[in-house]
């Protein structure tokens, strides 16, 4: 096993994951996988935020010293969480007649993964992915889009622009589910209340909002979520020349 922590992230992202039970009479030893778990019981309970080196040490009752004998620095600890979360994305043979509903299938899996863990979606952001998990997941997509006759570097830009989207709507998701979860935080308003406040502002202004207010607060996030996606991948028809 290499001693210096980026040979071993070399080594990690090299070749499978493999490893034997630990003994039952003595502490685990610490371990990058080990390192994720911990690291995804912090964003569990406490969200993204509370993530630290230190922390993540705390829960594993060991000191960041410990840690850094396995990750290079937070970043390599982040790339270690999207591998995580990417290898339960299921990914289907690509088809030329449903690529359109299977890149949507596996981009609401991604979305799922990231809602579990409050603010996670913010470590696949300017992120430069080289676990092999996350290269996997970014693989299928390709293929997915070359399936349906996108052409190569079209494929290429509309997968980052995907992806984007998807990152940012469960980061901004889990963002909202914590101020709700504060009782003296009114800042999220139900529709009900946005309602009453587009069509209370002044016609000669706010024509468009006032009138159109319903609309504008119509559907869950979901529903956006599936319209937005859906939209950019419909787009795609004719993006093979």
């Amino acid at each position: 096993m290499p001693t210096d922590p980026r040979q071993r992230r070399e080594a990690r992202h090299a070749q499978p994951r493999a490893g034997s039970a630990p003994s039952a009479t003595r502490k685990p030893p610490i371990t990058a996988d080990r390192i994720t778990d911990a690291a995804l019981q912090v964003i569990a309970t406490e969200g993204y935020d509370a993530l630290t080196i230190r922390r993540v040490a705390a829960v594993l009752e060991a000191g960041p010293s410990s840690l850094y004998a396995h990750i290079v620095n937070k970043d390599d600890l982040d790339d270690l969480l999207i591998g995580r979360l990417c290898a339960e994305i299921v990914l289907p043979e690509p088809d030329p007649a449903t690529w359109r509903r299977q890149l949507l299938d596996v981009y609401t899996q991604i979305r799922d993964q990231y809602l579990k863990y409050p603010g996670v979606s913010r470590a696949a952001l300017a992120m430069v992915p080289t676990h092999l998990e996350t290269l996997r997941v970014s693989e299928g997509i390709l293929a997915i889009l070359l399936a349906g006759g996108v052409a190569p570097q079209t494929a290429a830009w509309v997968r980052d622009a995907l992806t984007l989207y998807v990152s940012g709507y469960a980061l901004e998701r889990s963002i909202v589910r914590q101020r709700r979860q504060h009782h003296d935080d009114d800042w999220v308003l139900s529709r009900e209340q946005l309602v009453d406040r587009f069509s209370a502002l002044p016609a000669d202004r706010f024509p468009h909002t006032r009138r159109y207010a319903a609309e504008l607060t119509s559907g869950t996030g979901h529903d956006r979520f599936d319209f937005t996606l859906s939209l950019m991948i419909d787009n795609l028809a004719g993006a093979g020349s």
